[in-house]
């Protein structure tokens, strides 16, 4: 039987023994009533590890980001974030859908700048455009290849939005990435922002959740748009015993991921025929391009690669990404290397 190697995501990992103990002894009430000791745990830790004042559970990263829309928006306002941004590119139309706003994406390769954003915000009360009242910032950058966002970047662009009046929000739901790739607290990167997103399931290993962080005036709201949603939980403790574990026991080995995610790029490069920048390539995310002159493009090479046992994400005609985590060695990040490395010289 061909070894499996699952490369989508770092949502693909399974609940180590550990962290499934941790979960069957969790201390659990109704969350919806505010009564779940594990969920409450969790969300005063984080709320002391992001330094902000309070913060929510949510089952989902998307759900986190619709909610932050939600609650700092109103219908019809216009939201600026970073071109291919994950609210923007990979959450259905949810911000039409359920917060009204639109999305203008400014910048590029993960990154924008203060003065593009001074730059892109509508003038207030003009009678044909939609008010920018928003900016988020997406840290680490998903589909530029898990980039780290500059931090004296971010605060110039906080500078900016308290000046035009403008909310900010921080999709962190790879903010402990981006921690372990600066050398930057999480508390430090989440500081100029009003609300900010993390995630348990992404390179953290457990197996759902996210959290909303910020004034306990925002998150009362927000809590209040998580059940209009239908995210209120009720035995929430065995999710929140795993991101418990999670801060505990995987945090301190993301520089490995990070390792992998290098070994695994530079092999690419050095033996395929592929478009890479490797600066790009700074935590667990390796996204590659398919030069035109190949006869394959990239849903094609992800079925090759499916069938030798390598699963990997087409992330566009010509766009692969490949995403490091706790359950593939650097041995088999290696191999799935090679594997791509025959079916793009073939």
């Amino acid at each position: 039987m061909t070894e499996r190697i699952d490369l989508r995501s770092d949502t693909v990992t399974q609940p180590t023994d550990a962290m499934r103990a941790a979960m069957a002894g969790a201390l659990v009430g109704d969350d919806q009533y505010g009564e779940d000791p594990s969920t409450n745990r969790l969300q005063t830790r984080c709320a002391e590890l992001l330094g902000k004042e309070a913060a929510v559970w949510l089952p989902t990263g998307t759900m986190a980001n619709q909610v932050a829309l939600r609650t700092l928006t109103r219908p019809g306002d216009e939201v600026i974030a970073c071109r291919e941004s994950h609210a923007a590119w990979h959450e259905l139309g949810g911000a039409a859908a359920n917060a009204g706003v639109q999305i203008h994406e400014i910048g590029q390769g993960g990154r924008f700048s203060a003065d593009e954003l001074r730059a892109a915000t509508k003038p207030r009360n003009f009678a044909i455009f939609p008010s920018t009242t928003l900016v988020e910032v997406e840290n680490t950058h998903n589909r530029a290849g898990g980039v780290v966002v500059p931090q004296d970047e971010v605060l110039r662009i906080c500078a900016v939005a308290r000046e035009l009046g403008l909310a900010t929000f921080l999709d962190g739901a790879r903010l402990w990435n981006a921690s372990a790739a600066s050398g930057l607290p999480v508390s430090e990167l989440a500081a100029p922002f009003d609300l900010v997103a993390v995630a348990f399931s992404k390179g953290l290993g457990a197996p759902g959740g996210s959290l909303l962080a910020g004034s306990k005036a925002l998150i009362a709201a927000a809590g209040r748009h998580r059940h209009r949603l239908g995210g209120a939980m009720r035995q929430n403790g065995i999710f929140a015993a795993a991101a418990l574990h999670a801060l505990d026991f995987h945090l301190a080995r993301l520089p490995e991921d990070h390792a992998n995610a290098r070994v695994f790029a530079e092999a690419l490069v050095a033996g395929g025929p592929v478009l890479l920048d490797l600066a790009t390539v700074q935590t667990n995310i390796v996204v590659f391009h398919l030069p035109a002159t190949l006869a394959i493009d990239a849903p094609t090479l992800s079925a090759q690669a499916r069938a030798r046992g390598v699963l990997v994400n087409a992330f566009g005609p010509r766009t692969v990404r490949a995403v490091m985590h706790l359950d593939v060695t650097r041995a088999q990040c290696q191999h799935a290397a090679a594997v791509l490395r025959d079916l793009l010289a073939a």
